[in-house]
């Protein structure tokens, strides 16, 4: 059985809606959406640097209104061999050899962040992660490169599902891109401060949050 036939009977049974479990575990099928950003030294998963990471859990107050919980940041340095196009670092304005650049390696950050995500699902009585990404596959893809690298065999996210911002954006505001995206969701956005793991990741979550929540004021989603 494949691990989607698995959910699908999971929820059948009544794993995710059961009404006793807290508000979030029902809203996304016993899912927790984590918003996941990263910058990195080009587009290769397999070959390419990552450079940075940052996550923030979601979390839903008692109107059943989602917002984002606090980020977990952190400067990588780059896996033995990993290929870097100066190009990507002129992009980021990220540079390697900064003194207070402060960067771990990737196991560090990965399990600090896994440690964090664990914690959050426990609270919110959900049974995995959802990444959640502005194009959230190259984050995944990414991330999924980071955690195989380094043989992890505990990762609380999905392997393959993820919630897309660049999608639900062209859907709510007709935007794809996060800077207009944010500006017509009334969010300030500062272009001075993007393509910073922290900062895409904070507005990335802001954006989720500000469309989930538009839609449950639309009823489209009844908060029991």
């Amino acid at each position: 059985m494949s691990e989607e036939s698995f959910e699908d009977a999971l929820e059948s049974a009544g794993e995710f809606d059961d009404l006793d479990k807290p508000p979030m575990a029902r809203r996304f099928r016993g899912f927790l959406p984590v918003v996941v950003d990263v910058e990195t030294g080009g587009f290769n998963a397999s070959t390419d640097a990552l450079l940075e990471i940052a996550a923030v859990p979601i979390a839903m107050d008692d109107n059943g209104q989602l917002y984002p919980e606090e980020a977990q940041f952190f400067r990588i340095e780059p896996f033995e061999g990993a290929n870097i196009e100066q190009a990507a670092l002129d992009f980021t304005g990220i540079k390697l050899d900064h003194p207070l650049r402060m960067a771990v390696q990737e196991d560090h950050a990965l399990g600090e962040i896994f440690r964090s995500v664990r914690k959050a699902l426990k609270r919110n009585g959900c049974k995995r992660a959802v990444l959640v990404g502005h194009n959230s596959s190259f984050d995944q893809g990414f991330l999924n490169a980071a955690v195989n690298r380094c043989g992890i065999k505990r990762n609380p996210f999905h392997p393959f599902s993820s919630f897309d911002t660049a999608t639900l954006s062209g859907l709510a505001y007709g935007q794809t891109v996060l800077a207009k995206s944010c500006q017509s969701a009334g969010i300030a956005f500062d272009n001075r401060e993007a393509h910073s793991a922290r900062y895409d990741t904070e507005k990335t979550a802001e954006l989720f949050c500000a469309i989930v929540n538009r839609w449950k004021d639309l009823g489209g989603w009844l908060h029991e």
